[in-house]
């Protein structure tokens, strides 16, 4: 099973990188142009998320689900979408009392057929390091002021 792993660190104690995730319009902030949020429940054990993301005019429907929501982190599971799995754990380290790690994991596995393709295409490595790195800019911006 691929695995994928992206930290960055912020200048912002870790209470406030939880809070900042907990907010439900953070996803909107630190989502691209070319996904369309249509369900974001409040971030807790069992809350949904759906989203559509759009490659050029294919639209890739998606659902996760939230588990293990706690202070340090949570886990998104697709629970709809375009992978075979896809288990992605955020967790918000201290490194100090004003600077927070955040670090990233997904575990995935892709589809067979020409669902694996597209999986493979839109969500392999060089796309995933693309969206980590665009979501730790916006959380840097907003956190570090």
């Amino acid at each position: 099973m691929p695995t994928f792993d992206y930290a960055f660190e912020v200048d912002a104690p870790v209470e406030a990188v939880a809070a900042f995730h907990e907010d439900t319009r953070v996803l909107r902030r630190l989502t691209p142009a070319y996904v369309r949020i249509h369900r974001f429940d409040p971030l807790a054990d069992g809350a949904v998320a759906e989203f559509t993301v759009w490659f050029g005019p294919i639209p890739i429907r998606w659902r996760a689900l939230h588990r293990d929501v706690g202070p340090n982190g949570f886990t998104d599971i697709q629970d709809e979408g375009p992978l075979e799995s896809w288990a992605h754990t955020h967790r918000f380290t201290a490194t100090d009392t004003s600077t927070t790690r955040v670090t990233e994991h997904i575990e995935y596995e892709y589809a067979s057929g020409w669902d694996g393709v597209f999986g493979r295409l839109f969500f392999g490595p060089a796309a995933l390091k693309i969206l980590f790195a665009y979501r730790s800019w916006r959380t840097r911006r907003a956190l570090s002021g």
